[in-house]
């Protein structure tokens, strides 16, 4: 069953991404190169980002200004500038502002293993260290996706402020079944082979 695609001109089409690989002195598709997988992990996860601000609620209102930085297979970082709207009374990075990046991070470790659709939050936990800045301060992120099945993605994630202190750190459970069925999916083409 492949769901129908309605299109969206903000939306990048990763469809037609295939792994060119031969028998003739190129990997086998069981040994993709980890830099062509690379070369595609970060649009794609960049264009699932996209799909977030335009598609979504909290994350356009909040988290606009998060850039996706780097991305490989499992592994995504991003970074954040601390603005108004991400403090407490305090004039500090506010807990609900890194609560909303682990939620985040978490589907964008997902994207970074190919599913577009992410799945839905089974669990979510964050565990405060130090404060994350002050307006104008920048937080930065990587996020790993842990163990990843065909109902359940892990996740965890490390948030670094100005002065390379760990700040936060934090994981995510996804249920993915059902996001393994949409046809923008690139699994294979980002799959890590061991």
């Amino acid at each position: 069953m492949r769901i129908a695609k309605t299109p969206n001109p903000a939306i990048p089409d990763f469809t037609h991404l295939t792994c060119s690989c031969t028998m003739n002195n190129h990997p086998s598709p069981s040994q993709h190169s980890t830099a062509t997988m690379s070369s595609k992990c970060l649009p794609f996860v960049r264009s699932v980002w996209e799909s977030f601000r335009a598609n979504s609620g909290l994350e356009p209102r909040l988290l606009d200004s998060l850039h996706v930085t780097a991305a490989r297979p499992g592994t995504v970082t991003f970074e954040l500038e601390i603005q108004q709207q991400h403090t407490n009374r305090l004039q500090i990075l506010h807990g609900g502002t890194i609560a909303s990046m682990v939620d985040l991070g978490g589907s964008l470790a997902v994207a970074s293993r190919g599913l577009f659709a992410t799945g839905v939050s089974t669990d979510l936990n964050v565990t405060y260290l130090n404060s994350g800045g002050r307006i104008g301060d920048r937080i930065r992120a990587e996020v790993t996706c842990d163990k990843f099945g065909k109902t359940l993605a892990y996740t965890s994630i490390k948030f670094m402020n100005d002065k390379d202190e760990v700040v936060a750190r934090g994981s995510h459970t996804k249920y993915v079944s059902l996001a393994w069925k949409d046809g923008r999916n690139i699994v294979e083409e980002l799959s890590v082979r061991e």
